[in-house]
C-alpha cells in the first residue's frame, strides 16, 4: 500500500467530519482516472467532464454514507458509474446502425499521461489500459446497453470482482456474469477481428512510415496514393457529421464528392490521440497569412495499411493541445 493510500485511509474514518476543502483534497487526485472511466462509458469527452463534476457533487452530499467497507477510490467509482447510467437513461440515443457513433469525441494523449501509475507493470495490464481507450473499443462499447456496458468496463477494464459489481448495480452475481457474457459477445461484433494488430506501438516503424506517407499524400491531395494505403474494408467516419463509409471505393468516392482533390495549401502535423497515431491538418488562409485548423484524422493501422479513419472537426484542436494556427514556416502559434 502506498503512503498516499495509507494517508487517505486514515482520513476516511470520519469522512462526514471533513470540510469541503479537505474533501476536495481527497477527491481531486482521482479526477483523471474517473474522467477516463466516464469517457469509456459515454464516448464523449465533454459528457465525461460533466459527469465527473456530478460525481464529486454527489459524493460530497452523500459523504456520510461512506462506511469504509471499500476504498474511497472504489466508492467514487461506484458513484461515477451510477452517474453515467443516469445520464445514459435520460439523454443518450441508441447508436446508428452500421457502427456510427455521432457523439464520439477524441481523448488527448497528454491527459492520458496524467493517469496514476498502475500497481503492476504486467504487459497484459498495460495492453488493456492502452487498447480500451482506443476509438475502436470506445465505439464498440457504445453499442452495448448501459448496464452490460458498465459490467464490461468494471470487470474487464478495472478488474473488479463480480461480487463488487453486483453490489454496485444492486444485482446478483449470476446476473452480472450473464451480462458480462452478453457484453463480450456484443463487443466481438464490433471490434476489429485482428486484435493482435489492433494496437500499434508508438515505436512501430511500420506505423510511423504509414502515417508519414498518409500525411504527405494528403498534403499533395494525391487520392491515388492515399487509396493505395487503405485496406479494402477500411471504415471512415466524421463525428458528429452523419455518415459512415465502409470500403475503399466508398471512402474515396466520398472524398471526391466533398471536393477534397480541389483543396490546396494543406499542412499536416503528426500527433497522437487515444493512444493512436493521428495527423492534424491545417489549411492556408491568405487573409490570415497562416494555416488554420481544418480536421484531425485519427488512424487505426493494421498490417501496414489503414483500417479505419476517424476525422474530427477543428473545434477539437484546442482540447488536443494543437496550435491554433501555423505560420508559413510551419511554426505554431
Amino acid at each position: 500500500m502506498s503512503v498516499d493510500t495509507q494517508r487517505e485511509d486514515r482520513c476516511m474514518g470520519e469522512l462526514s467530519d471533513v470540510d469541503q476543502g479537505g474533501f476536495s483534497a481527497l477527491a481531486e487526485p482521482h479526477r483523471r482516472e474517473l474522467h477516463v472511466h466516464c469517457y469509456r462509458m459515454l464516448g464523449s469527452f465533454e459528457d465525461a467532464e460533466d459527469t465527473v463534476q456530478e460525481t464529486f457533487l454527489r459524493a460530497w452530499r452523500r459523504r456520510e454514507t461512506f462506511e469504509g467497507r471499500s476504498t474511497f477510490r472504489a466508492w467514487l467509482y461506484r458513484i461515477a458509474t451510477n452517474a453515467c447510467l443516469d445520464l445514459l437513461a435520460k439523454h443518450r440515443p441508441d447508436p446508428a446502425t452500421g457502427g456510427e457513433v455521432r457523439w464520439l469525441q477524441p481523448y488527448p494523449d497528454q491527459l492520458l499521461d496524467e493517469l496514476p501509475a498502475s500497481d503492476t507493470d504486467e504487459p497484459e495490464t498495460v495492453a488493456v489500459a492502452r487498447e480500451t481507450i482506443e476509438l475502436a473499443y470506445v465505439v464498440a462499447v457504445q453499442h452495448l446497453a448501459p448496464r452490460p456496458r458498465a459490467v464490461l468496463i468494471l470487470r474487464d477494464v478495472l478488474g473488479w470482482p463480480a461480487k463488487d459489481v453486483a453490489e454496485l448495480l444492486g444485482d446478483t452475481v449470476n446476473s452480472v456474469n450473464s451480462a458480462l457474457q452478453r457484453a463480450r459477445a456484443g463487443m466481438r461484433e464490433h471490434l476489429p477481428t485482428e486484435r493482435q494488430d489492433w494496437a500499434s506501438g508508438e515505436d512501430d516503424t511500420v506505423t510511423r512510415d504509414v502515417v508519414r506517407r498518409f500525411m504527405e499524400a494528403t498534403e499533395a491531395t494525391d487520392v491515388g496514393a492515399i487509396a493505395a494505403m487503405l485496406r479494402a474494408d477500411v471504415r471512415c467516419s466524421m463525428p458528429p457529421t452523419p455518415g459512415l463509409h465502409v470500403g475503399r471505393a466508398a471512402v474515396v468516392d466520398d472524398w471526391i464528392q466533398d471536393g477534397y482533390p480541389e483543396l490546396t495549401g494543406l499542412r499536416g502535423i503528426p500527433t497522437r490521440v487515444n493512444r493512436q497515431p493521428a495527423v492534424a491538418f491545417y489549411l492556408w488562409h491568405d487573409a490570415e497569412g497562416a494555416y488554420l485548423p481544418l480536421t484531425i484524422d485519427v488512424l487505426r493501422i493494421a498490417g501496414g495499411a489503414i483500417a479505419e479513419i476517424f476525422t474530427f472537426h477543428a473545434d477539437q484542436f484546442p482540447r488536443l493541445g494543437l496550435a491554433e494556427r501555423l505560420l508559413a514556416d510551419g511554426s505554431g502559434s
